[in-house]
């Protein structure tokens, strides 16, 4: 099923299971979704299995959405407690869509509990409360943790009773190299072999053959506490240290800490090799940037990375947030970053890496080495420091009942192909949107809107009005930083020439040029670094990334 084909599905208030492989693409279609539905003026809640997961989609996790917290099994007197909080009851009965992220590793016992709470706030015996629920995931990836052994998700009889659509996402978006993806779909449906074997193994490496830019996978916490450790302390420069910083409640941000990638005290040191933990497309990076600390840049001391395609970036603090009927009910705020020589393959689940060194000797529950395999684009990309048997076994009872969902996905398929062409299809959705609360609107997708102008495309207008640096750093409300940021973006993609950015040179900035020029030096390697250091930090970063800009332009 394509991308396209499940958000029609969704689009019609259908209950849904969507799943695919890695890379296929279900966060994209769940965010498709979303965008959706606030267009026509409803409000999803948005949840997650996990913290981690939760802080990836902009939620909080299904337990304290739902009011369940840390518990795992329903009694009528947590029940009881439940439905008698009012904040609780509230959000409950004002929702009218429930997204479940990583539903693989929610298990069958919560479950249950979320349908149970729903069905007593709700005062109805309609599964999940009578709201459509969204279940998202993939069942090969890591299994619910569970003190009392649950199950999956759709091993419990809330799931059995949803009866969701499957919609089995089939595209692929991650990995471009087939070999290695035939390996991932042998894994996968449990019918590897030792063919697929040496193709893993071919890629085999000594820990001390890998570079540091290379982010180390293992299955346990002590070793990448060990190695990282150990990395930063052989580096001589000084360290810097940056502590988050929390508002709201401390049961909702303390979810949020326990699911944040980045740790709540940040040390870095000149050389430390990072990992971006959040999406931020205006200044450049993603969930999975890799990059090197270079500097720090003056005045505000943020560190300035550089990344593996040769890219130099200010990583501000960024909010994670818990958000509520579009309130922030809490938020975190934290350099996006963490130390990366190694990871955990846990927190390595849902990251799309260029490369990856990964020690699967210890693999120690199923889908543990398939997630770890799956986090690689291309097969070049992989260095495998260790292997087992076992890193190769996927759980018996997901690769029975993943059969059935692709069977099941298939016929959803064909049933909503037939639908498309009628009106039947537009009626459903129509109905749906009223049923909700929402509005048949102009602000539908299928209805002619104005395009919304990017960040760039702002700036670029301003550029090309005449305005001052000052004056587009006023207009945008952005910071110096992000406006060069913007207009190498902008000279990259030829829509300023070197003489617009020329005009936009502040008169000092103008005045030191030469010395600056000289600084650079006559290379084609301008990287910032050195320039900084030659110039003992008499410019910011930012005004020689400027500068930078100009000189390039004079050649």
């Amino acid at each position: 099923m394509t991308q396209n084909e499940a958000l029609t599905i969704l689009q019609t208030g259908a209950n849904v299971f969507l799943t695919g492989e890695p890379g296929s693409g279900k966060t994209h279609t769940v965010n498709a979704y979303v965008a959706w539905l606030r267009s026509h003026g409803i409000e999803p809640a948005i949840t997650a299995s996990t913290g981690i997961a939760a802080t990836h989609v902009g939620g909080m996790t299904i337990h304290s959405w739902s009011g369940i917290g840390i518990n795992e099994r329903m009694t009528p007197e947590l029940l009881d407690t439940i439905a008698s909080k009012e904040h609780v009851a509230k959000r409950l009965q004002k929702a009218k869509v429930l997204i479940i992220d990583e539903v693989s590793m929610l298990s069958g016992e919560v479950l249950a509990m979320v349908d149970a709470v729903l069905k007593e706030v709700r005062h109805t015996d309609l599964p999940m409360g009578g709201i459509q629920t969204v279940l998202v995931g993939d069942f090969f990836q890591l299994p619910p943790v569970s003190r009392n052994n649950a199950g999956f998700a759709f091993q419990s009889p809330a799931w059995k009773l949803l009866n969701p659509l499957v919609c089995y996402l089939t595209e692929q978006h991650r990995q471009e190299d087939s070999v290695f993806l035939n390996v991932l779909a042998a894994i996968r449906s449990g019918e590897w072999d030792h063919t697929h074997v040496s193709v893993i193994t071919s890629r085999e490496a000594e820990l001390d053959e890998v570079d540091d830019e290379t982010p180390r996978l293992f299955t346990h916490n002590a070793d990448v506490d060990r190695i990282n450790d150990e990395k930063l302390a052989s580096l001589s420069a000084r360290a810097h240290s940056f502590a988050m910083s929390a508002t709201g409640p401390s049961v909702l941000t303390d979810a949020l800490k326990r699911g944040c990638l980045s740790p709540e005290t940040l040390a870095l040191k000149e050389g430390a090799i990072v990992m971006c933990t959040k999406n931020n497309p205006a200044v450049g990076y993603v969930n999975g940037t890799l990059g090197s600390v270079i500097g720090y840049e003056l005045g505000t001391g943020y560190p300035i990375i550089e990344t593996r395609d040769g890219r130099e970036m200010v990583i501000a603090p960024v909010d994670w947030a818990v958000e509520e009927n579009g309130k922030v009910r809490a938020k975190l705020a934290q350099i996006p970053l963490r130390l990366a020589w190694a990871i955990t393959v846990h927190k390595s689940q849902g990251m799309s890496m260029d490369a990856a060194a990964m020690d699967l000797s210890r693999a120690f529950e199923y889908g543990q080495g398939y997630v770890a395999l799956s986090r690689v684009r291309t097969l070049q990309g992989l260095r495998l420091l260790g292997w087992s048997e076992g890193a190769m076994q996927v759980h018996p009872e997901v690769l029975k009942v993943d059969r059935s969902f692709r069977e099941q996905s298939e016929g959803a398929r064909r049933a909503f192909e037939a639908l498309d062409a009628s009106e039947e299809l537009s009626g459903m959705q129509e109905r749906f949107i009223q049923a909700s609360g929402g509005t048949l609107t102009a602000s539908a997708p299928d209805a002619p809107r104005p395009p919304k102008k990017s960040t760039y495309d702002e700036t670029l207008t301003l550029v090309k009005e005449g305005k001052s640096l000052g004056e587009v750093v006023a207009s945008r409300s952005l910071t110096f930083g992000t406006i060069c940021d913007h207009l190498e973006k902008l000279r990259e993609g030829g829509l300023v020439t070197s003489e617009e950015i020329d005009a936009l040179l502040p008169d000092t900035l103008r005045t030191a040029l030469p010395k600056i020029r000289a600084a650079f030096g006559e290379g084609e390697d301008k990287k910032l670094a050195p320039a900084f250091a030659k110039l003992k930090g008499k410019y910011s970063y930012d005004e020689l990334k400027l500068a930078r800009l100009v000189i390039l332009g004079e050649k």
